[in-house]
């Protein structure tokens, strides 16, 4: 089951950074959210999938056996989707807001401190 984890990780990867490459906000965007599910499954990948056992101390021991799942990363990745949803509605909220201010989503059109047409410098002064 992990080497299915990984091909699927390493697939959302080079999707959310072929999104990352585009000009248009939204496809940014969805890239970001999915960069974000990539990294919580690659997180949750390196915390032992396969594993039978669960993550439970029991009365007479004290430490956890090896057969069973890191219980780490799975806090680890409740974290970063919290993180990763804020961020992502951050992201949204902001490209809203240039769209409504600048009437566009592509990134070359936004160029606001950068004029379309060049003016000619002062003749003298």
């Amino acid at each position: 089951m992990e080497p299915i984890f990984a091909i699927l990780v390493g697939a959302l990867f080079t999707v959310a950074i072929y999104l990352f490459l585009s000009k248009h906000i939204i496809r940014v965007l969805m890239g970001a959210a999915i960069l974000g599910n990539a990294v919580n499954l690659l997180i949750f990948t390196a915390g032992r999938v396969t594993r039978e056992v669960p993550p439970i101390i029991g009365g007479d021991t004290d430490t956890l056996s090896n057969a069973a799942a890191n219980p780490l990363p799975q806090a680890l990745i409740l974290t970063a989707i919290v993180i990763s949803f804020s961020f992502f509605a951050f992201l949204l909220v902001l490209g809203y807001r240039a769209f409504q201010e600048l009437h566009t989503d592509n990134s070359d059109e936004m160029r606001v401190a950068e004029p379309m047409v060049e003016q000619s410098p002062p003749a003298g002064y």
